[in-house]
C-alpha cells in the first residue's frame, strides 16, 4: 500500500481520498467540479489510478473525475482475508459509488476496468449515462468463447501449470515493467524512475500482489465467465445496451485480442464509434492519452 501523500516527484499531485465501505481501506482520487458531470476511471492489471494521471489532469477541467484503486491496487490495501474476483471488485465498486452517491456516470474502464464496469453497468443502469471502452470488452456480445488463448494467458497457463506463478507476479515490486511488456507495452520512452517507482510501489512484497495474482486467474480458471453470465440475469441487458458508448483500441494488445473485444462491442453496440490504434499498446492510456482524452471529451459533449 502506498503512504497516502505520495506523489511520485509530483506526478501524481492529486489528494488521496479513503473510503472503508468495503470493509478495507479503499483509495480513490476525487477531481474537478463538484457541480459538472461526473467520470469514474477504472484501472486493471498489474496497474492503479496511476495509469489515469494524464485523464484526471485534463478532463478534472470540464468534469467531476473520480478514479479508485481497486482492492489490492495502488493506495488502496490488500487484505489477505478477501476474495479476489470479478464479482468482488464488482461489488466493492457498487458500494463504493453508492456511498458516493454518484449519478449520470460517464464511466471509462480499461483492461480488468471493463468487464468491472459491464458487470456494474447491467446491475446499476440507472447510475450510468455513458461508457468508455478501452483494450477490454464487457462479454455481453453472445460470442462463443476464443479458443487460441492471447499470449498474456499462455503466459499466464505455462507458469500456473508449473507452479511459478505466484513467485513471478508475486515479485511485480521489482518486475512490474517486464510483466506489463507481456500483457502489451509499447511507450518505452514513457519510462524513467519515477514511473517505475509508481508502478512498482503498491507491490513491496508478496503478499502485497495478492490482487495482481489471482486477477489473471479468475480467466484462468474460468471464474469471471459464470459473473459475467449472471449479469443476464440479476441485471437489465437492454438498459445497458441503451447506453451511449465508445471503443478505442490499441491494436498492439497481447492480452485482450482486439478483433475478439470490437465484434464484442460491435454485437452490444452495432451503431456506435469504434477507434482502432495502429502501434498503440494494451496500456492506450500510457501510449494514446493525447489522443484519446480529447476524443472522450467530444464524445461526452456529443451525447
Amino acid at each position: 500500500m502506498i503512504p497516502a501523500d505520495e506523489t511520485f516527484n509530483g506526478t501524481w499531485p492529486y489528494k488521496p481520498h479513503f473510503s472503508n465501505v468495503n470493509g478495507f481501506k479503499q483509495h480513490y482520487v476525487d477531481e474537478g467540479p463538484r457541480e459538472g458531470e461526473v467520470v469514474v476511471c477504472l484501472h486493471g492489471e498489474p496497474t492503479w489510478g496511476y495509469l489515469y494521471r494524464n485523464f484526471i489532469k485534463e478532463l478534472s477541467k470540464h468534469y467531476r473525475v473520480v478514479v479508485p484503486d481497486h482492492m489490492g491496487f495502488g493506495k488502496s490495501e490488500t487484505p489477505q482475508d478477501k476474495v479476489y474476483t470479478l464479482k468482488t471488485h464488482t461489488e466493492n465498486l457498487i458500494r463504493l459509488i453508492e456511498d458516493l452517491d454518484l449519478k449520470d456516470i460517464t464511466m471509462i474502464g480499461q483492461d480488468w476496468g471493463g468487464p468491472i464496469m459491464g458487470a456494474f453497468t447491467i446491475r446499476c443502469p440507472e447510475r450510468i449515462k455513458r461508457v468508455v471502452l478501452m483494450n477490454t470488452l464487457f462479454g455481453y456480445g453472445g460470442l462463443p468463447p476464443r479458443e487460441e488463448k492471447t499470449p498474456w494467458f499462455q503466459w499466464i497457463e505455462k507458469h500456473e501449470k508449473a507452479g511459478t506463478l505466484e513467485g513471478i507476479v508475486g515479485e511485480l515490486g521489482s518486475t512490474v515493467l517486464s510483466v506489463m511488456k507481456i500483457v502489451g507495452f509499447n511507450n518505452s520512452a514513457a519510462v524513467d524512475q519515477t514511473w517505475i517507482d509508481a508502478y512498482s510501489a503498491p507491490f513491496p512484497d508478496r503478499a502485497s500482489c495478492k490482487g495482481a495474482i489471482e486477477f489473471p486467474l479468475d480467466v484462468h480458471y474460468g471464474r469471471i465467465r459464470d459473473y459475467i453470465m449472471a449479469g443476464l440475469t440479476e441485471g437489465n441487458l437492454e438498459a445497458l445496451k441503451s447506453k451511449p458508448a465508445m471503443l478505442v483500441y490499441g491494436m498492439d494488445d497481447r492480452a485482450i485480442d482486439p478483433e475478439t473485444a470490437i465484434a464484442d462491442f460491435s454485437a452490444i453496440y452495432p451503431d456506435a464509434p469504434v477507434t482502432r490504434l495502429k502501434g498503440v499498446s494494451h496500456f492506450c492510456q500510457e501510449d494514446a492519452s493525447h489522443i484519446i482524452i480529447p476524443m472522450i471529451h467530444q464524445f461526452m459533449q456529443m451525447t
